[in-house]
C-alpha cells in the first residue's frame, strides 16, 4: 500500500494494491495490521455508504464534537468526488486551512481523516458513491455542520449549482459553531 502525508496532521490518502487480470481485480480495501505498520491504529465500529444521485450535491462540512469525535475512512466506490478536509483544531498550526482531493472509481485513492477535522465532499458525477468507516458511532447530539460557503474558509467547490441537504443549507459560520477541537 502506498501512504501519502497531504500536509493536514494525519490526514493520508492510502492507495492499496490491486492485482488485475481477466476476470477482474482483487484488492485489500482494508487491513488494520497494514494500517498499523503506517501509523493508523484506529478501530473502526461502523461503516456508511452514501448515494449523491445528481452531480454537484455537497454533504458537509459535517463533525461530531468531542467526547464523540470521529476519525474517517473514506474512499469513492462509483462515480468521483471532490473531498474536503477542514481543520477544526483551534491550537493546530493549520488551523482553518482546508486541502481537497479528488476520489473516484478509476483512482481507487481512500483517504484517512483523523478526529479533529471537518469533512466534506461534492460530487463531480450522477450517481457517485461513497463508502467510509468511522472510529465512533453516529450520537445526533454531537452531530454538527459548519456552512459550505463559509467566507473565511473561502473553499474552492470547482460546481456553482449545487444540491444542499436541509441541515448543510442552515450550518453556522465556523466562528458561530460550537466546534470543540
Amino acid at each position: 500500500m502506498k501512504i501519502t502525508e497531504l500536509g493536514l496532521d494525519g490526514v493520508k490518502i492510502l492507495e492499496p494494491q490491486y492485482f488485475e487480470d481477466y476476470r477482474g481485480y482483487y484488492t485489500e480495501s482494508y487491513s488494520s495490521r497494514t494500517l498499523r505498520e503506517y501509523g493508523i491504529d484506529t478501530v473502526f465500529v461502523q461503516d456508511n455508504h452514501l448515494l449523491s444521485l445528481k452531480k454537484g450535491t455537497i454533504r458537509g462540512i459535517h463533525f461530531q464534537n468531542y467526547p464523540k469525535a470521529q476519525s474517517k475512512l473514506l474512499r469513492c466506490t462509483k462515480g468521483s468526488i471532490l473531498d474536503i478536509v477542514v481543520d477544526l483544531r483551534k491550537s493546530s498550526p493549520t488551523y482553518k486551512k482546508w486541502l481537497s482531493v479528488i476520489l473516484s472509481e478509476e483512482n481507487r485513492k481512500q483517504i484517512f481523516i483523523p478526529k479533529g477535522y471537518g469533512h466534506a465532499c461534492i460530487s463531480l458525477e450522477d450517481n457517485t458513491q461513497v463508502q467510509y468507516k468511522v472510529d465512533e458511532l453516529y450520537y445526533p447530539e454531537y452531530d454538527r455542520a459548519i456552512a459550505w460557503n463559509d467566507p473565511e474558509l473561502d473553499i474552492n467547490w470547482t460546481i456553482d449549482n449545487v444540491i444542499l441537504s436541509k441541515k448543510d443549507r442552515e450550518a453556522p459560520f465556523l466562528k458561530d459553531s460550537d466546534v470543540n477541537f
